[in-house]
């Protein structure tokens, strides 16, 4: 394998690979050197249900004679001949899989491509020790992904055959792997410390490029597929039984999925019970034209929200799409508005957007293994989403802090009064009927999460936001309010600075401060743990030269806290 000296058999598979038009016709017709032919683009699916699909260029060997118990010496005798392989990955199903400790299953079945070329040993150079030595080269769509050498494997295909065939009877046709060629597949040049760098996974649209000196190339359009056929969830029998979530803040409209009416052509679309992910937005109709506030955290739910609105959208056209901030729950969405509708957003939130992880990477807090504690935290908030297929939409205007928009010959004030929540933090403001949306500057009967601050700029924002007299106010998550539903989270936030400042005058330090921090009566709200995140970023503050905590090491200590709490 390459490089990882496994006990176990290459990725390859037994027998002449997953059926499809890209197999060698013939695995015992062996073809002379390709250097000068090539072959049209072929068209793969996405595996169903994969949203972290993935190559991997690897070398097969096809076996030419039978035999079984062989030597490495033997075994070498028994390969007809070598051909260019990919073993495509759905790296997510194969990282749930993985956990089983039992082999993988759909994480590894989304077919292999071998070809175009069967080319004998003969035509092939090897290298002192006896190893095949080809250069190999990975492009996506015309860019250098990865590239190297086949002699750099740590087992040899001899070696390999060997171990395959110890108490089997190997076939004529039957193909072995050699591994990944290092570098040349998506997931090593994942970095969790710097996510903003990876180039993402496959998409649908990309050319997929793998060539080996000697043997050709392949090229392939990956090509997404349907929606795979659901199974009904079984009950984890270790989980703890937990009473539903209920959202505690009252309502000035039902709270309940779906478009309200909350102002004279202005609506709010909900989705209880505002926790992570279940974000709202909001729709602002003109004369003949119509301005969305947010997206949604998936396409699905996205396109179930437009077609919701599509009542009111069919008769004024959506003409502006207005995102508050940059998190994906309120722009994932934004590939299925029209291309003529202008996305405006705050400077600051478009250069979030390009710096965060790319929208694929956050289905990782529903599939990697992090420990007992975490894994069912994260599984428990982020588990029902669908992270495919999201192609992030950037804004096609943007401004620094305020901007008012004509949307159907009605004015649409925006307002940035961030850095608060995140970067940049724009609020939504319909005078004429009265309605403010505040975006995730406002969380009602859910906990606020200060992910940037400072903390007195959130206060200041939502004395601003009071100040702004709108009688009905839709937050970024949970139920429509009123000011009242301001003062709140401002008074939230200013208790959370006096227990910080308390806890840092007696000598705690930032764990301590965290675990010991009383939440008096804001601790019946939804996701009281979050209060983790606000002491970090508050003892920061204080002292700047505080370590920084990566945010998968704040998810950590929100799931501690909360076990500790529950």
């Amino acid at each position: 394998m390459l490089p990882r000296p496994h006990a176990r058999l290459p990725e390859g598979h037994r027998g002449a690979g997953s059926p499809g038009d890209d197999l060698v016709p013939d695995p015992g017709l062996l073809l002379r050197q390709p250097r000068h032919r090539h072959r049209t683009p072929r068209r793969r699916a996405h595996l169903p249900g994969s949203a972290w699909f993935d190559f991997e260029l690897e070398i097969g060997a096809v076996i030419g004679a039978a035999g079984r118990d062989l030597t490495p010496e033997q075994a070498v005798e028994h390969i007809a001949g070598y051909t260019l392989m990919c073993d495509w990955s759905a790296r997510d199903l194969q990282g749930l899989e993985s956990q089983l400790k039992i082999g993988q299953a759909k994480g590894k079945d989304g077919a292999t491509t071998l070809g175009p070329w069967l080319v004998t040993p003969d035509e092939l150079p090897f290298g002192p020790d006896g190893r095949l030595a080809l250069h190999v080269r990975a492009e996506i769509n015309g860019a250098l992904v990865g590239q190297g050498r086949t002699d750099a494997m740590d087992w040899s295909f001899g070696e390999v055959v060997s171990y395959a065939s110890r108490g089997v009877e190997l076939q004529p046709g039957d193909v072995f792997g050699s591994g990944t060629v290092p570098g040349c597949c998506l997931i090593e040049h994942l970095d969790f410390g710097d996510l903003a760098a990876f180039r993402g996974w496959l998409k649908d649209g990309d050319v997929v490029r793998l060539s080996a000196e000697g043997l050709g190339e392949v090229r392939q359009t990956v090509r997404a597929s349907a929606a795979p056929h659901p199974l009904a969830p079984r009950a984890d029998p270790a989980a703890v039984v937990r009473p539903p979530r209920r959202n505690p803040a009252r309502s000035a409209v039902p709270y309940t999925r779906g478009l309200h009416q909350v102002g004279a052509g202005v609506w709010a679309w909900l989705l209880p019970d505002g926790g992570y992910g279940r974000s709202n937005a909001g729709l602002v109709a003109g004369d003949g034209a119509s301005l969305l506030v947010d997206t949604l955290y998936d396409l699905p739910l996205t396109a179930e929200m437009l077609a919701g609105m599509r009542p009111i959208t069919d008769l004024h056209p959506l003409s502006h799409a207005v995102l508050t901030h940059a998190n994906g729950d309120h722009t994932h969405g934004g590939q299925l508005l029209p291309g003529s509708v202008r996305v405006v957003a705050a400077e600051a939130t478009a250069h979030e957007m390009r710096a965060e992880m790319a929208p694929e990477l956050t289905t990782a807090l529903q599939v990697m293994d992090l420990g007992p504690v975490l894994t069912r935290y994260l599984r428990d908030r982020f588990g029902g989403f669908d992270f495919g297929g999201i192609r992030l939409r950037e804004p096609d205007h943007t401004f620094d802090r305020r901007l008012t928009l004509d949307v159907g010959g009605r004015e649409v004030r925006l307002l940035n009064l961030g850095p608060a929540h995140t970067e940049a933090d724009t609020v939504v403001h319909v005078p004429d009927a009265g309605v403010l949306f505040a975006g995730d500057l406002l969380f009602v009967g859910c906990t606020p999460i200060v992910w940037s601050g400072p903390i007195a700029h959130w206060i200041a924002a939502c004395d601003t936001m009071i100040g702004l007299d709108a009688p009905t106010v839709v937050p970024g998550h949970g139920p429509v309010t009123d000011p009242d539903g301001i003062r709140a989270v401002r008074d939230y936030l200013a208790h959370v600075v006096e227990q910080a400042d308390a806890a840092l005058a007696k000598g705690l330090d930032l764990r301590e401060a965290m675990f010991a921090v009383d939440l008096a009566e804001y601790a019946g709200w939804l996701d009281a743990e979050r209060v983790v995140v606000n002491v970090y970023q508050r003892y920061r503050e204080i002292h700047p030269g505080q370590p920084e905590i990566d945010r998968f090491a704040l998810f950590a200590l929100m799931a501690e806290w909360q076990a500790t709490r529950s």
